[in-house]
């Protein structure tokens, strides 16, 4: 059993250094467990809680993915025992963030990890946060059939234009992943031209550069892809002028109107219809992955058993990481969380030990 303090990574103040506070360690209650987290990954929420406050009261526990060991189990918990290497999105409460030592979640926030990648957590981690939101955006949000379990002789009863904006993001890798997976074909996606060998590992034939004009675009989209245009995506100016009366766009929040830089605070929205004009027949949805448990069988199902099966079968496959090194848990977290507002990656995740 854990000791009864451990460290958590903290903000203080927006924009301030990072610093560790010492917290109780929690005992699972009901369907909850225990576990010592070996492995995060750092996301941009990190930079938008840390430099802009976003959603904060500080202090304020940061991150939301987790891989590590379950050291103690509640009552009723029926999938997980002591001992068992997990990986999850945990993000409700303070004791289910990630950026500490020991994280306190209910069950169905953990999949367990596969045989075969127990030496591998530190690929297991960039998974869940951005897979869920990936799974979550394409059904919940643009309403595309993904039946689990999928039937083997499956095929999508329609096969809409789907334009994923960012292919070599995080979310825009699962989300092409999964699309393949179902059989969705009428894809294109944007990337910057070194990440283009990378979107295409995730199934997608088509890929075009993320900064040509929008009428290029257009042309592109049109000449490659047939019927409605569904576009999961974070860039809300290029998206309005290609997006069509009859499409349907998920957009990433927030809506960064302004990057936090290294002297730079940066300027959020949260309504997707108030940073640009849309065309009258658009269908604009904001994507708030939290909201993916008001769906039960999402809550039940997604990451205790859709997520580590898909990553057994090598239907998904990890966000490619960069390590991030450190002399101590604080350093780490600085490290990572300056790298961020650098810039200094792409198509990888940032991932650090605990």
């Amino acid at each position: 059993m854990a000791s009864t303090m451990h460290q958590a990574v903290v903000t203080v103040a927006k924009r301030a250094p990072l610093q560790i506070k010492h917290l109780p360690t929690p005992k699972p209650a009901s369907k909850e467990v225990l576990v010592r987290v070996l492995w995060t990954a750092s996301t941009p929420l990190d930079l938008h809680q840390a430099d802009g406050g976003l959603l904060v009261k500080h202090p304020q526990v940061l991150g939301d993915g987790v891989a590590g060991r379950v050291v103690a189990i509640g009552p009723d918990v029926t999938i997980l025992k002591e001992n068992d290497l997990v990986f999850g999105f945990t993000f409700r409460n303070e004791k289910e963030k990630a950026q500490q030592e020991y994280v306190c979640a209910s069950e169905n926030l953990f999949g367990k990890v596969p045989s075969g990648w127990e030496d591998r957590l530190s690929e297991c981690v960039t998974v869940p946060n951005n897979f869920v939101t990936a799974w979550n955006t394409l059904s919940n949000l643009l309403g595309l059939a993904l039946p689990w379990p999928k039937p083997p002789t499956f095929k999508p009863s329609t096969d809409p234009r789907i334009l994923v904006w960012g292919g070599s993001s995080s979310v825009g890798q699962y989300a092409l992943q999964i699309l393949s997976y179902y059989s969705y074909r009428n894809l294109i996606a944007t990337a910057s031209p070194r990440n283009f060998g990378l979107v295409k590992e995730c199934g997608v034939a088509h890929v075009i550069p993320y900064n040509s004009p929008a009428a290029d675009l257009k042309k592109e989209i049109e000449a490659r892809l047939e019927g409605k245009l569904d576009l999961p995506g974070r860039s809300v100016e290029p998206i309005a002028e290609i997006a069509e009366a009859g499409a349907k766009v998920a957009i990433m929040l927030p809506v960064v109107i302004r990057d936090a830089a290294e002297h730079v605070e940066p300027e959020y929205e949260m309504d997707v219809g108030e940073v640009v004009g849309w065309r009258e027949g658009v269908e604009v949805k904001g994507v708030r992955t939290h909201f993916y448990l008001d769906d039960p069988f999402l809550a039940s199902r997604l990451q205790p058993e859709i997520m580590p099966t898909l990553l057994a079968q090598g239907m998904v496959r990890p966000n490619r990481q960069k390590i991030v090194e450190g002399a101590t848990l604080l350093e780490r977290a600085q490290k990572a969380l300056d790298m961020l507002r650098r810039k200094e990656v792409s198509g990888e995740r940032l991932v650090w030990q605990i």
